[in-house]
């Protein structure tokens, strides 16, 4: 009779060890699968907290055709006028990238074609064209002929700011042995000026250093801000 109930024995407490495990097992599987499924729905806001806080782009974001500004330059703490003589914080254009041209409000030839291709550069990035403000700095006084004025609106029209030669020099810098108008200068979201093309610019070139730049930027840069 020993013999036979000692099968038995072994039996019986075999059962409540396999009965304890399984639910821990499931609890654990359970956790592991929201830890991941947490992690997974926080890594967009997580990377683009980083990159908008933290990112700043390198020779390997954009090509060698435009000159890189490093360290970037913020937009100073100034004030410019619009067209109608009314004041406007140059930090108020932060939020969008911003293509700047530089020419007193006489506007030769040279002046023209840097605003035509201003707007050709923008149009030519495609849907990612929202992202983009056209931005001109008059440097003196001087009006703008009522044509001129008349196309620089539109659907996207131009910003123009007057803003003196002086006070753009503490902020924008021209290449050695260029005149400050001579380049079309990029301006981040953030407000740092960290892109300047070359004068009289290949637009296929500088097109594609623009368009690097947006697609690094666009886990955090959003159209229309």
């Amino acid at each position: 009779m020993k013999t036979d109930a000692e099968p038995l024995t072994m039996t019986v407490h075999s059962l409540p060890d396999a009965a304890l495990q399984a639910p821990v097992q499931r609890t654990w599987v359970g956790r592991l699968q929201m830890s991941l499924i947490l992690l997974v729905c926080a890594a967009p806001v997580l990377v683009s907290y980083l990159l908008y806080f933290g990112w700043r782009p390198t020779e390997r974001d954009v090509a060698a055709y435009a000159t890189l500004i490093q360290p970037s330059v913020g937009l100073p703490a100034a004030n410019a006028h619009d067209l109608d003589g009314q004041l406007r914080s140059l930090r108020a254009l932060k939020g969008q990238w911003l293509l700047i041209v530089l020419a007193p409000g006489s506007c030769d030839a040279a002046c023209e074609e840097r605003l035509f291709l201003q707007r050709q550069l923008r149009e030519m990035t495609g849907r990612e064209r929202g992202r983009i403000d056209k931005v001109w700095l008059v440097t003196d006084d001087a009006p703008l002929r009522p044509e001129l004025r008349q196309a620089l609106g539109g659907p996207a029209p131009v910003t123009v700011l007057r803003l003196p030669r002086d006070a753009v020099q503490r902020w924008l810098r021209p290449a050695d042995g260029q005149a400050l108008e001579d380049h079309l200068y990029l301006v981040d979201p953030m407000g740092e000026w960290m892109m300047r093309a070359p004068p009289q610019p290949d637009p296929g070139k500088l097109k594609r250093d623009i368009e690097r730049l947006l697609r690094a930027s666009a886990s955090w840069d959003l159209p229309g801000r």
